[in-house]
């Protein structure tokens, strides 16, 4: 795997939606995202308590960005720019060949098959553009529908430790997807 350079930002498309970075009027929808308690639990973030901290957060991820520490798109469909969601690649491992995905829809999209859209297109881009050779991603297993959502698309419960930055998530679950099996 090479080491991440997104001095080019990638933007990825797929049938419905468009892969795109995260700009300032993303705020109000990033303040749904990170404001939702339920959401916090599950993926333990500190919630939101204002525009502000979501203001902050899209700052946050553009330095990110710009570090090649992490690639973080903006979930939009084609034909209309408004975010409905976001994804993510990160925390590289460079030596193991493996990157982590993370994801969050507004409720109103979830359960449209628009989480699975995206997560292949940002596979596809981990394997054939970064050269990973596994993709984790780390549910809590009270997320049954990303749980589900990881195991329809082929990712399978890691038979060895995997480097992840988590804290504060109870019952956190490991999933790798391999090149090969993807």
């Amino acid at each position: 795997m090479k080491a991440p350079d997104f001095s080019v930002f990638p933007v990825l498309e797929t049938d419905r939606l468009k892969l795109r970075r995260l700009v300032l009027s993303d705020a109000p929808e990033i303040y749904r995202l990170r404001s939702d308690l339920e959401v916090a639990v599950l993926t333990g973030i500190v919630p939101a308590s204002s525009i502000d901290d979501a203001i902050a957060h899209i700052h946050k991820i553009e330095k990110l960005v710009s570090e090649n520490v992490s690639m973080y798109w903006a979930i939009s469909f084609k034909e209309d720019p408004a975010l409905i969601g976001t994804i993510c690649l990160w925390n590289f491992d460079i030596p193991q060949e493996t990157v982590e995905i993370g994801y969050e829809l507004l409720p109103e999209f979830r359960g449209k098959g628009i989480a699975a859209e995206a997560i292949r297109c940002v596979t596809n881009f981990g394997f054939d553009e970064m050269g990973a050779k596994s993709i984790t991603a780390f549910p809590s297993e009270a997320n049954v529908a990303s749980v589900k959502l990881l195991e329809k698309l082929g990712f399978k419960p890691a038979d060895h430790d995997h480097k992840n930055e988590h804290t504060n998530v109870a019952g956190l679950l490991t999933f790798v997807l391999d090149r090969e099996r993807n």
